[in-house]
């Protein structure tokens, strides 16, 4: 996996500060159209089915994004960029590493009961992607945000224990990812019990990436 700064800054994650009146304009629309697509999934959502379930029209969206494609990756890049800011708190003010691991699975917790739908739609976006070309930079770009966060958390947890990530970030990534993934999975089908799954199953693989 290349690394995130051989990131061109226009595949890079979208920028929520400093935005101008059209990008504004595009984030507005991007959170009016996140409920639908998560309902919806990718195959079945369309531009038109969008503008149906928002406060905009067809023409509206279409001005604003050139595809569905463009709307879609602009909508994940959107959520998942603010979804992996909610976890640099918890980095920045653990003082221990039990600390920082319940602060780390509170927030993953919580965001697969709140928010299972869109996450449905990154994973639905993902597995699109080695089908639809256009997809890839934007899949790539966000694989790296979310690679780069659990990094983040690995690095200081490994910190807070006076040891070393016994890894390299990839690594890191796919399996916190992929227990992830298998959680959201479980959460839409039957919700009983998965959350504290979860939790027991990264309380147990935390350590053992660190030596």
């Amino acid at each position: 996996m290349s690394s995130a700064a051989d990131v061109t800054p226009d595949e890079r994650p979208v920028r929520i500060s400093g935005i101008d009146k059209i990008e504004r304009r595009r984030i507005a629309l991007a959170e009016s159209a996140l409920k639908t697509l998560g309902e919806l999934g990718y195959a079945r959502t369309s531009l038109r089915e969008i503008a149906n379930n928002s406060e905009f029209t067809h023409g509206v969206v279409h001005y604003y994004f050139r595809d569905k494609i463009d709307l879609i990756s602009y909508c994940v890049r959107y959520y998942k960029t603010k979804c992996a800011q909610r976890y640099d708190e918890v980095v920045e003010s653990a003082t221990t590493a039990d600390e920082l691991a319940v602060g780390f699975l509170a927030k993953m917790t919580q965001t697969l009961v709140d928010e299972t739908p869109m996450h449905r739609l990154w994973y639905d976006l993902r597995a699109q992607s080695m089908f639809e070309e256009q997809l890839r930079p934007d899949v790539v770009a966000i694989d790296q945000l979310l690679e780069a966060m659990i990094w983040r958390i690995l690095s200081r947890y490994a910190e807070l224990v006076g040891g070393e990530v016994a890894v390299d970030a990839p690594t890191a990534y796919a399996l916190v990812d992929g227990l992830f993934e298998q959680a959201v999975v479980g959460y839409a089908d039957d919700p009983a019990g998965v959350a504290e799954r979860l939790v027991g199953r990264v309380q147990r693989v935390l350590p053992k990436l660190i030596q």
